[in-house]
């Protein structure tokens, strides 16, 4: 790899980190009927067998299961996040049935993304803030890489597998 392909490996994987956590948490905050989207389809791995999510120290076996948890046994959560980093796992990364796109794209990666914060969990005012830790493993959606991101809604990034903790 050469230094223009590692600074553009850096860049993409910021940029869309960055993306990832605004929009994710921007989800469980509120538009919690769009949480299934930010997973990868079962049918597009291998076995069928992720994404693996595990909510604290919960299996979740599907990203609707997970949906379906948050719309209708957690109260209204209120994350707010303190940091997140990100690093570059595999930057070989090739979704099944898909093609590997120019090395200089930088969008045939995997991302781990590490996430801190606080969340509360039903009325903000009255509720107690609890620390979780989370971290993501983020691959390219194949819709993406099939080039249908014209499409609305279609995102770049989606998580293969998640564990989340509460901390404290």
């Amino acid at each position: 790899m050469d230094d223009q392909e590692h600074v553009t490996l850096i860049k993409v994987s910021t940029n869309a980190s960055q993306y990832f956590v605004d929009s994710y948490y921007a989800a469980l905050n509120g538009r919690r009927n769009t949480i299934a989207s930010f997973y990868m389809p079962p049918a597009a791995m291998p076995g069928g067998n992720l994404p693996s999510i595990s909510f604290n120290g919960t299996q979740i076996p599907t990203a609707t299961a997970m949906q379906t948890m948050f719309e209708q046994q957690i109260p209204q959560p209120h994350y707010e996040v303190q940091c997140y980093d990100c690093h570059v796992v595999n930057p070989n990364y090739i979704s099944e049935g898909t093609q590997a796109r120019p090395a200089k794209t930088g969008k045939n990666m995997t991302i781990l993304v590490a996430v801190s914060g606080y969340v509360k969990y039903g009325n903000p005012k009255e509720a107690q803030p609890r620390a979780f830790s989370e971290s993501f493993l983020l691959v390219p959606n194949p819709a993406a890489a099939a080039g249908q991101q014209r499409m609305k809604n279609v995102k770049e990034w989606l998580i293969q597998t998640q564990t989340f903790r509460i901390v404290v």
